[in-house]
């Protein structure tokens, strides 16, 4: 499935609390990318601004870190290994990056 980076981090905000169902890894990258780069502006123009930013969208970024850690099959509890110095980010990238899995126990779709 193709998804622009609008419609991306429109989801984002529409799902600014929903830690069950899955984010593919498009939609997981365009909101990365649009909250480093708009992070980074906000920095440019007050400290204060690109803080309130972060604070803004801490929630929404380990609602979409659980969807995402669905999508691949894990339990949403692997967010928390990127708390683990420099390993842990290693291995919590590696763990975006996968493709999507098929259907899994986080969409419904799980016959166990």
């Amino acid at each position: 499935m193709n998804i622009s980076i609008v419609d991306a981090v429109r989801i984002f905000y529409q799902k600014y609390t929903d830690f069950a169902g899955r984010a593919t890894r498009a939609e997981y990258w365009y909101v990365f990318l649009y909250s480093f780069v708009v992070s980074g502006i906000l920095g440019f123009i007050s400290e204060y601004a690109s803080y309130a930013f972060a604070l803004v969208n801490l929630i929404p970024g380990i609602a979409i870190s659980v969807r995402r850690m669905h999508d691949i099959g894990k339990s949403g509890w692997w967010v928390l290994i990127s708390l683990i110095p420099i390993i842990g980010t290693i291995w919590y990238i590696i763990l975006t990056v996968k493709p999507s899995e098929g259907p899994n126990q986080y969409n419904g779709a799980y016959k166990a």
